[in-house]
């Protein structure tokens, strides 16, 4: 089992910045992958950016240039800068885990941190 606690969601206005971080605890498997997916109101939820052990990146197209996905293995925390921000990056963000190694091949998620942007 692995336990992720999300912070750092608010009130921002557009244009401003916000940082989430993501801290995961228990059975963490050395090699895993850890992102963030969002969910606005009435949508699906979608990748936002991921990030794997090695550092190696991966974002949506749409937060390409103003977001910047980060992890502190030590810690096996994720951080998620947002800058630039747009009323349409307002959703609840979720934090992933997930690991190749584990034998169950669960995906394991925060309860997620509202992130509201005003126009």
């Amino acid at each position: 089992q692995v336990r992720l606690v999300e912070s750092g969601g608010g009130l921002v206005q557009a244009g401003g910045s916000l940082r989430l971080s993501c801290a995961a605890s228990g059975s963490i498997y050395s090699f895993n992958t850890m992102g963030w997916h969002r969910q606005a109101p009435g949508k699906q939820r979608e990748l936002v950016a991921a990030i794997t052990s090695s550092g190696r990146t991966n974002y949506a197209d749409s937060v390409k240039g103003r977001f910047t996905i980060s992890r502190d293995n030590a810690k096996n925390t994720v951080y998620l800068q947002m800058n630039s921000l747009k009323p349409e990056d307002t959703a609840v963000y979720y934090c992933k885990h997930q690991s190749a190694y584990d034998p169950s091949g669960a995906a394991y998620w925060g309860k997620g941190t509202l992130v509201t942007v005003s126009s």
